[in-house]
């Protein structure tokens, strides 16, 4: 089946689209500034894990590829894979067992972290130990890799993908024993700070230390939260560096530095 695919058509079908962030950014300095993501209802915190995205991309006949955030990497059976960040090798053992769809293309979206994957590998482990945690999954038909490039990228932005619902996130990754980034808490939309600052205690207090440690010699030091609520039709980032950022300019005197 791969064989037969535009693999530019799958890449684009099948990337993580951007997620906002909860208070906006300011286009003139990047801080942040006083306008969230509107959410109702219960919303759901998770661990946002600073690695980097892995994809693996499953067919109904068991075919399967691997791929990054941009690019793909490698496709059940080859001889030879992209060796970028360790993906594939973290990954693949994972994929030769993952159940496939029963039709169309069902994508998991892993962070893969720890290593040397990025700078903050070292809140991770101390011993340059590999992991990953699905955090999200996505359904896409087949017939859409048929459409030209630019309508399916402007597709994939506008939502197009089919997002499992929370319940259906957990209870995938329950059947196929793959471990989620952590469940922190369900809060009511209407308890979600709206100030910069508040929102900064807000992570600290849900969040003070990363729950997905590798080993005992990790700094320990979280990179943020991701909120969404329960059908996944709204979701957001929050980040602890963009909060001290924004804080640490307010704090500044004018001209400062």
């Amino acid at each position: 089946m791969i064989r037969a695919i535009d693999l530019a058509a799958l890449n684009t079908a099948t990337k993580y689209p951007s997620i906002p962030t909860y208070h906006a950014l300011d286009p003139k300095n990047g801080g942040l500034i006083e306008e969230t993501v509107d959410f109702n209802g219960d919303v759901y915190l998770t661990e946002k894990v600073d690695g980097t995205n892995g994809r693996i991309i499953s067919f109904p006949n068991g075919d399967y590829v691997l791929g990054s955030r941009e690019e793909l990497l490698y496709a059940r059976g080859d001889l030879i894979g992209n060796p970028a960040l360790g993906i594939a090798d973290a990954l693949r053992p994972l994929a030769d067992r993952v159940t496939p769809p029963a039709e169309g293309i069902r994508i998991l979206y892993l962070e893969v972290y720890g290593g040397k994957v990025t700078a903050a590998s070292r809140e991770y482990t101390g011993n340059r130990t590999v992991g990953y945690r699905l955090f999200d999954s996505a359904d896409v038909p087949l017939e859409v890799l048929e459409w030209p490039r630019a309508r399916i990228s402007n597709w994939r932005e506008d939502g197009g993908q089919r997002f499992l619902s929370e319940y259906e996130l957990a209870q995938s990754a329950k059947a196929q024993d793959i471990e989620l980034v952590p469940r922190l808490a369900t809060v009511d939309a209407g308890g979600l700070p709206t100030g910069i600052a508040e929102m900064q205690t807000f992570l600290t207090e849900h969040l003070p230390v990363t729950r997905v440690a590798l080993d005992e010699s990790a700094g320990g030091h979280p990179e943020g939260i991701v909120l969404r609520n329960g059908d996944r039709s709204v979701i957001a980032k929050a980040r602890f560096q963009d909060y001290r950022r924004t804080l640490k300019r307010r704090t500044q005197p004018a001209g400062g530095r």
